[in-house]
Protein backbone atom coordinates (compact mmCIF):
# COMPACT_ATOMS: atom_id res chain seq x y z
CA UNK A 1 0.00 0.00 0.00
CA UNK A 2 0.72 3.66 -0.75
CA UNK A 3 -0.25 7.00 0.49
CA UNK A 4 -2.37 8.35 -2.27
CA UNK A 5 -0.92 12.04 -2.02
CA UNK A 6 -4.14 13.35 -4.14
CA UNK A 7 -6.33 11.78 -1.31
CA UNK A 8 -4.69 13.14 2.02
CA UNK A 9 -4.83 17.24 2.28
CA UNK A 10 -2.69 17.21 4.70
CA UNK A 11 0.16 15.74 3.07
CA UNK A 12 0.39 18.04 -0.25
CA UNK A 13 0.90 21.71 1.35
CA UNK A 14 4.01 21.45 -1.06
CA UNK A 15 1.46 22.14 -4.30
CA UNK A 16 1.00 26.43 -4.91
CA UNK A 17 -0.69 27.32 -8.16
CA UNK A 18 1.01 30.41 -8.19
CA UNK A 19 4.33 27.93 -8.52
CA UNK A 20 7.00 28.11 -10.97
CA UNK A 21 6.27 26.60 -14.19
CA UNK A 22 7.76 23.49 -13.62
CA UNK A 23 7.70 21.48 -10.59
CA UNK A 24 9.65 18.38 -10.19
CA UNK A 25 8.69 15.44 -7.92
CA UNK A 26 11.02 12.23 -6.99
CA UNK A 27 9.49 9.48 -5.44
CA UNK A 28 12.37 7.47 -3.45
CA UNK A 29 12.62 3.47 -3.53
CA UNK A 30 9.19 3.51 -5.97
CA UNK A 31 9.25 -0.30 -6.44
CA UNK A 32 7.94 -2.11 -9.76
CA UNK A 33 4.76 -2.92 -8.89
CA UNK A 34 0.89 -2.80 -9.15
CA UNK A 35 1.09 0.56 -7.25
CA UNK A 36 4.40 1.94 -8.48
CA UNK A 37 2.32 4.88 -10.54
CA UNK A 38 -0.35 5.42 -7.61
CA UNK A 39 2.08 8.75 -6.39
CA UNK A 40 2.39 9.92 -10.13
CA UNK A 41 -1.23 9.73 -10.51
CA UNK A 42 -2.25 11.04 -7.58
CA UNK A 43 -0.13 14.18 -7.95
CA UNK A 44 -1.51 14.65 -11.50
CA UNK A 45 -4.90 14.19 -10.53
CA UNK A 46 -4.73 16.82 -7.42
CA UNK A 47 -2.88 19.70 -9.66
CA UNK A 48 -5.36 18.93 -12.06
CA UNK A 49 -8.18 19.28 -10.06
CA UNK A 50 -6.53 22.43 -8.61
CA UNK A 51 -5.94 24.40 -11.68
CA UNK A 52 -2.55 25.08 -12.73
CA UNK A 53 -0.46 27.82 -14.77
CA UNK A 54 -0.82 27.39 -18.73
CA UNK A 55 3.13 26.46 -18.72
CA UNK A 56 2.69 23.68 -15.65
CA UNK A 57 5.07 21.04 -16.51
CA UNK A 58 5.48 18.17 -13.77
CA UNK A 59 8.56 16.21 -13.85
CA UNK A 60 8.90 13.10 -11.90
CA UNK A 61 11.59 10.83 -11.24
CA UNK A 62 11.18 7.02 -10.17
CA UNK A 63 14.22 6.19 -7.77
CA UNK A 64 15.20 2.37 -6.61
CA UNK A 65 18.43 0.51 -6.36
CA UNK A 66 19.31 -0.70 -9.91
CA UNK A 67 18.44 -4.17 -9.73
CA UNK A 68 14.52 -2.91 -9.67
CA UNK A 69 12.70 -3.57 -12.55
CA UNK A 70 12.53 -0.84 -14.18
CA UNK A 71 11.44 -1.84 -17.79
CA UNK A 72 7.78 -3.20 -15.75
CA UNK A 73 7.60 0.30 -14.30
CA UNK A 74 8.39 1.66 -18.03
CA UNK A 75 5.58 -0.49 -19.31
CA UNK A 76 3.43 0.36 -17.14
CA UNK A 77 3.19 4.17 -18.77
CA UNK A 78 0.68 2.56 -21.15
CA UNK A 79 -1.99 2.37 -18.18
CA UNK A 80 -1.22 5.89 -16.38
CA UNK A 81 -2.21 7.09 -20.22
CA UNK A 82 -5.36 4.91 -20.46
CA UNK A 83 -6.55 5.95 -17.13
CA UNK A 84 -6.13 9.52 -18.13
CA UNK A 85 -7.82 8.91 -21.46
CA UNK A 86 -10.87 8.11 -19.56
CA UNK A 87 -10.99 11.14 -17.30
CA UNK A 88 -13.76 13.38 -19.54
CA UNK A 89 -12.92 16.98 -18.94
CA UNK A 90 -9.74 17.24 -16.81
CA UNK A 91 -7.03 18.39 -18.48
CA UNK A 92 -3.50 17.76 -17.38
CA UNK A 93 -0.35 19.28 -17.16
CA UNK A 94 1.85 17.94 -19.46
CA UNK A 95 4.43 15.74 -17.43
CA UNK A 96 7.85 13.54 -18.10
CA UNK A 97 8.88 10.30 -16.47
CA UNK A 98 11.91 8.99 -16.10
CA UNK A 99 14.06 5.93 -14.13
CA UNK A 100 16.81 6.74 -11.55
CA UNK A 101 18.61 4.05 -10.49
CA UNK A 102 20.70 4.03 -7.14
CA UNK A 103 20.85 4.10 -3.46
CA UNK A 104 18.75 7.17 -1.44
CA UNK A 105 21.72 7.18 0.63
CA UNK A 106 23.51 8.68 -1.93
CA UNK A 107 23.00 12.20 -3.62
CA UNK A 108 20.51 11.51 -6.32
CA UNK A 109 19.75 15.18 -7.67
CA UNK A 110 22.18 18.71 -8.20
CA UNK A 111 21.38 21.11 -5.48
CA UNK A 112 17.86 22.60 -5.09
CA UNK A 113 16.81 20.76 -7.85
CA UNK A 114 13.80 18.86 -6.43
CA UNK A 115 10.21 20.50 -4.87
CA UNK A 116 8.35 17.39 -3.67
CA UNK A 117 10.28 14.24 -2.12
CA UNK A 118 7.99 11.22 -1.71
CA UNK A 119 8.80 7.41 -0.08
CA UNK A 120 6.90 4.90 0.80
CA UNK A 121 7.59 1.87 2.69
CA UNK A 122 11.55 2.00 1.91
CA UNK A 123 12.82 4.13 4.70
CA UNK A 124 12.95 0.93 7.28
CA UNK A 125 15.54 -0.14 4.96
CA UNK A 126 19.25 0.06 6.10
CA UNK A 127 22.15 0.79 3.39
CA UNK A 128 23.65 -2.16 5.03
CA UNK A 129 23.56 -4.80 8.03
CA UNK A 130 25.65 -3.09 11.10
CA UNK A 131 29.32 -3.41 10.12
CA UNK A 132 29.50 -5.85 14.00
CA UNK A 133 26.85 -8.09 12.81
CA UNK A 134 28.31 -8.92 9.42
CA UNK A 135 31.52 -9.14 10.33
CA UNK A 136 30.96 -11.35 13.28
CA UNK A 137 32.24 -9.37 15.95
CA UNK A 138 28.77 -9.58 17.73
CA UNK A 139 26.52 -12.63 17.18
CA UNK A 140 22.36 -12.15 17.23
CA UNK A 141 22.03 -16.21 17.00
CA UNK A 142 18.98 -17.16 16.23
CA UNK A 143 17.73 -14.07 14.98
CA UNK A 144 17.62 -12.34 11.54
CA UNK A 145 16.06 -8.92 12.91
CA UNK A 146 15.26 -8.06 16.59
CA UNK A 147 14.02 -10.38 18.41
CA UNK A 148 12.75 -11.28 21.90
CA UNK A 149 16.66 -12.87 22.10
CA UNK A 150 18.13 -10.14 20.63
CA UNK A 151 21.01 -9.25 23.24
CA UNK A 152 20.89 -5.38 24.33
CA UNK A 153 24.21 -4.99 22.42
CA UNK A 154 22.59 -6.29 19.00
CA UNK A 155 20.03 -3.81 19.73
CA UNK A 156 21.82 -0.58 19.93
CA UNK A 157 23.61 -1.78 16.79
CA UNK A 158 20.41 -1.36 14.80
CA UNK A 159 19.76 1.85 16.04
CA UNK A 160 22.60 3.32 15.53
CA UNK A 161 22.63 2.27 12.08
CA UNK A 162 19.23 3.75 11.84
CA UNK A 163 20.09 6.98 13.46
CA UNK A 164 23.47 7.22 10.80
CA UNK A 165 21.54 6.58 7.81
CA UNK A 166 18.22 8.72 8.19
CA UNK A 167 20.43 11.29 9.68
CA UNK A 168 22.53 10.95 5.90
CA UNK A 169 18.85 10.87 4.06
CA UNK A 170 17.67 14.17 5.76
CA UNK A 171 21.22 15.42 4.93
CA UNK A 172 21.17 14.72 1.34
CA UNK A 173 17.96 15.72 0.73
CA UNK A 174 17.65 18.99 1.89
CA UNK A 175 20.65 19.40 -0.66
CA UNK A 176 19.28 18.60 -3.40
CA UNK A 177 15.61 20.14 -2.21
CA UNK A 178 14.47 23.56 -3.50
CA UNK A 179 13.68 26.87 -0.99
CA UNK A 180 10.79 25.80 1.14
CA UNK A 181 10.41 22.40 -0.71
CA UNK A 182 8.79 19.35 0.90
CA UNK A 183 9.29 15.75 2.00
CA UNK A 184 6.22 13.13 2.58
CA UNK A 185 7.70 9.58 4.18
CA UNK A 186 5.81 6.84 5.28
CA UNK A 187 7.68 3.55 6.59
CA UNK A 188 6.86 0.87 9.04
CA UNK A 189 8.19 1.53 12.00
CA UNK A 190 6.93 1.58 16.47
CA UNK A 191 3.92 3.07 18.19
CA UNK A 192 6.63 3.20 21.04
CA UNK A 193 9.90 2.78 22.19
CA UNK A 194 8.49 -1.56 23.34
CA UNK A 195 10.41 -3.38 20.97
CA UNK A 196 8.18 -6.56 20.41
CA UNK A 197 4.64 -6.62 20.42
CA UNK A 198 2.19 -8.83 19.07
CA UNK A 199 1.88 -7.13 15.51
CA UNK A 200 4.64 -5.08 14.49
CA UNK A 201 7.14 -6.18 11.61
CA UNK A 202 9.78 -7.02 14.09
CA UNK A 203 7.68 -10.15 14.98
CA UNK A 204 6.80 -10.99 11.41
CA UNK A 205 11.03 -11.02 11.00
CA UNK A 206 11.48 -12.96 14.13
CA UNK A 207 8.81 -15.94 12.66
CA UNK A 208 10.73 -15.84 9.45
CA UNK A 209 13.48 -16.94 11.61
CA UNK A 210 11.75 -19.66 13.29
CA UNK A 211 11.09 -20.93 9.74
CA UNK A 212 14.81 -20.45 8.87
CA UNK A 213 15.31 -22.40 12.15
CA UNK A 214 12.92 -25.42 11.15
CA UNK A 215 15.36 -26.04 8.02
CA UNK A 216 18.53 -25.79 9.88
CA UNK A 217 16.97 -28.50 12.30
CA UNK A 218 16.30 -30.47 9.22
CA UNK A 219 19.41 -30.10 7.80
CA UNK A 220 18.76 -27.66 4.48
CA UNK A 221 20.48 -25.03 6.14
CA UNK A 222 23.54 -24.57 8.03
CA UNK A 223 22.84 -23.49 11.76
CA UNK A 224 26.81 -20.67 11.03
CA UNK A 225 24.84 -20.03 7.58
CA UNK A 226 22.00 -18.60 10.14
CA UNK A 227 23.78 -16.85 12.37
CA UNK A 228 25.56 -14.70 9.86
CA UNK A 229 22.19 -13.59 8.14
CA UNK A 230 20.90 -10.34 9.27
CA UNK A 231 18.69 -7.98 7.73
CA UNK A 232 19.42 -4.49 6.86
CA UNK A 233 16.17 -3.01 8.23
CA UNK A 234 14.97 -1.43 11.11
CA UNK A 235 11.59 0.18 11.97
CA UNK A 236 12.14 2.81 14.50
CA UNK A 237 9.56 4.47 17.10
CA UNK A 238 7.87 7.76 16.31
CA UNK A 239 9.88 9.44 19.07
CA UNK A 240 12.92 8.34 17.28
CA UNK A 241 12.25 9.76 14.03
CA UNK A 242 10.93 12.86 15.42
CA UNK A 243 13.90 13.27 17.37
CA UNK A 244 16.46 12.79 14.90
CA UNK A 245 14.64 15.28 12.20
CA UNK A 246 14.49 18.04 15.18
CA UNK A 247 18.39 17.26 15.73
CA UNK A 248 19.11 17.97 11.95
CA UNK A 249 17.84 21.43 11.89
CA UNK A 250 17.00 20.95 8.26
CA UNK A 251 13.18 20.55 8.05
CA UNK A 252 10.14 21.74 10.35
CA UNK A 253 7.31 18.86 10.92
CA UNK A 254 4.23 19.95 8.85
CA UNK A 255 2.40 16.61 10.13
CA UNK A 256 3.00 13.39 11.83
CA UNK A 257 0.43 10.36 11.94
CA UNK A 258 0.38 6.76 12.66
CA UNK A 259 -1.64 4.47 11.46
CA UNK A 260 -2.02 0.87 11.25
CA UNK A 261 -1.81 -1.54 8.68
CA UNK A 262 -2.34 -5.66 8.01
CA UNK A 263 -0.24 -8.03 7.38
CA UNK A 264 -2.06 -9.34 4.47
CA UNK A 265 -2.32 -7.53 1.99
CA UNK A 266 -5.58 -8.99 0.38
CA UNK A 267 -6.84 -8.07 4.22
CA UNK A 268 -9.58 -4.65 4.10
CA UNK A 269 -12.15 -6.15 6.67
CA UNK A 270 -12.90 -3.52 9.18
CA UNK A 271 -15.28 -5.36 10.70
CA UNK A 272 -14.78 -8.71 12.01
CA UNK A 273 -12.35 -7.72 15.12
CA UNK A 274 -9.46 -9.38 15.89
CA UNK A 275 -10.64 -12.71 14.95
CA UNK A 276 -8.73 -14.09 11.27
CA UNK A 277 -11.29 -15.88 9.88
CA UNK A 278 -9.61 -18.48 7.73
CA UNK A 279 -5.56 -18.23 9.11
CA UNK A 280 -3.94 -20.40 6.75
CA UNK A 281 -5.45 -18.51 3.72
CA UNK A 282 -4.02 -15.03 5.56
CA UNK A 283 -1.05 -16.66 6.13
CA UNK A 284 -0.35 -17.97 2.46
CA UNK A 285 -1.17 -14.30 1.35
CA UNK A 286 1.26 -12.84 4.21
CA UNK A 287 3.96 -15.86 3.08
CA UNK A 288 3.96 -14.99 -0.82
CA UNK A 289 2.85 -11.93 -1.67
CA UNK A 290 4.25 -9.75 1.38
CA UNK A 291 7.35 -11.20 2.73
CA UNK A 292 8.69 -13.04 -0.57
CA UNK A 293 8.68 -10.22 -2.53
CA UNK A 294 10.77 -8.41 -0.47
CA UNK A 295 12.94 -10.80 0.98
CA UNK A 296 13.64 -13.09 -1.71
CA UNK A 297 16.55 -11.51 -3.29
CA UNK A 298 18.34 -11.45 0.66
CA UNK A 299 17.71 -15.22 1.02
CA UNK A 300 18.96 -16.14 -2.14
CA UNK A 301 22.29 -14.40 -1.76
CA UNK A 302 22.68 -15.76 1.70
CA UNK A 303 21.64 -19.24 1.78
CA UNK A 304 21.11 -20.25 -2.13
CA UNK A 305 18.30 -20.29 -4.45
CA UNK A 306 17.73 -24.28 -3.65
CA UNK A 307 15.93 -23.41 -0.04
CA UNK A 308 13.06 -20.51 -1.35
CA UNK A 309 10.20 -22.65 -1.97
CA UNK A 310 10.69 -24.76 1.09
CA UNK A 311 11.41 -21.68 3.19
CA UNK A 312 7.95 -20.16 2.61
CA UNK A 313 6.09 -23.23 2.66
CA UNK A 314 7.27 -23.47 6.17
CA UNK A 315 6.45 -20.17 7.00
CA UNK A 316 3.19 -20.28 6.12
CA UNK A 317 2.03 -22.50 9.08
CA UNK A 318 4.42 -20.75 11.44
CA UNK A 319 2.68 -17.93 10.29
CA UNK A 320 -1.00 -19.09 10.87
CA UNK A 321 -0.10 -20.24 14.03
CA UNK A 322 0.18 -16.85 15.36
CA UNK A 323 -2.80 -15.19 13.64
CA UNK A 324 -4.82 -17.79 15.71
CA UNK A 325 -4.11 -15.28 18.04
CA UNK A 326 -5.55 -12.45 16.09
CA UNK A 327 -5.16 -10.30 13.13
CA UNK A 328 -1.56 -8.93 12.88
CA UNK A 329 -1.05 -4.80 11.95
CA UNK A 330 1.43 -3.38 11.90
CA UNK A 331 2.04 0.41 12.92
CA UNK A 332 3.17 2.60 9.88
CA UNK A 333 4.55 6.41 10.26
CA UNK A 334 3.88 9.13 8.36
CA UNK A 335 5.69 12.10 8.24
CA UNK A 336 5.70 15.35 6.02
CA UNK A 337 8.47 17.57 6.20
CA UNK A 338 9.41 21.34 4.90
CA UNK A 339 12.51 22.53 4.52
CA UNK A 340 13.63 25.40 6.23
CA UNK A 341 14.24 28.64 4.23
Amino acid sequence: MRIELGKRKELHPWYDRNALAKIVIADLGCSSGPNTLLVVSGVIGMISTSGYPEKTELQFFLNDLPGNDFNYVFRSLQQLKQLADRKEGLLEPPYYIAGLPGSFYTRLFPCQSVHLFHSSYALMWRSKVPEELSSGVHLNEGNIYIGKATPSHVVKLFQKKFKEDFSLFLALRSEELVSGGHMVLTFLGRKSSQMMAHGDVGTMWELLAEALQILVQKGRVKEEDLTTFNLPYYAPSVDEVTELIEESGLFDVEHTGVFESSWDPHDDSKSNGDAVADCARSADSIANCSIRAVIEPLITDHFGESIVDELFQVYIPVVAKHLEKGRAMYPVIVVSLKGRL
